[in-house]
């Protein structure tokens, strides 16, 4: 992706412009799959400037991301909790875990080693009966639009079905792993897996 581009997406009005085109798509299977009203303690990992924040309006939230201008901007926007914070290392006291972490396209951002640390470590926040719900972009073993597309993505390290299947099943068991489509004007544009599963024990 042409570096300009990526500087205007890290501004969180350009990026909150740009996710609001598919965001709903992406977010289906989730709410196909789980009643998100009935959470908890929300995770929100990448929360980027808070998309995700309105649906858990019930829940106790908690957003991170790395990036402070998107948590200025969703500390103005919503009444929630938010905090700059590194994946890797955000603890939470003994007894107060999260029964839903959410990781939305924010591990392609990141190469493998620091994702499995990643992985690794929110294993380790969730309740006992507690799930970890990641949406990510799969890069595609046929050439076409999902394929180019995912290459053009500033997330520089989209991964295959199978690579994310491993990823995920070594610090989960899996309860739902699908992939699906978004689609823009009725063109399938990217190809991203769903994946829902427990900390292994």
């Amino acid at each position: 992706m042409n570096r300009a581009v990526e500087r205007l997406l890290e501004q969180p009005l350009v990026y909150r412009l740009w996710q609001s085109t598919h965001e709903a798509q992406k977010f289906a299977p989730i709410l196909a799959h789980n009643d998100v009203s009935r959470a908890r303690r929300v995770l929100d990992v990448g929360c980027g400037p808070g998309m995700n924040t309105g649906l858990f309006a019930r829940s106790d939230y908690l957003g991170i991301d790395i990036n402070p201008k998107y948590i200025e901007s969703a500390r103005r926007r919503f009444n929630r909790n938010f905090v700059v914070g590194d994946a890797t290392t955000f603890t939470v006291p003994s007894g107060e875990g999260f029964d839903f972490i959410l990781v939305n396209s924010f591990l392609h951002h990141i190469a493998n080693p620091l994702a499995r640390r990643v992985l690794s470590h929110l294993a380790t926040l969730l309740t006992p009966d507690g799930h970890l719900h990641s949406i990510e972009v799969i890069m595609p073993q046929r050439p076409g639009l999902p394929r180019a597309l995912a290459r053009w993505d500033r997330g520089k390290f989209c991964r295959s079905v199978e690579e994310w299947r491993g990823n995920f099943t070594e610090f989960f068991d899996p309860v739902v792993f699908e992939r699906f489509a978004v689609r823009l004007l009725g063109v399938a544009c990217w190809e991203l897996v769903y994946f829902k599963g427990r900390a292994r024990g």
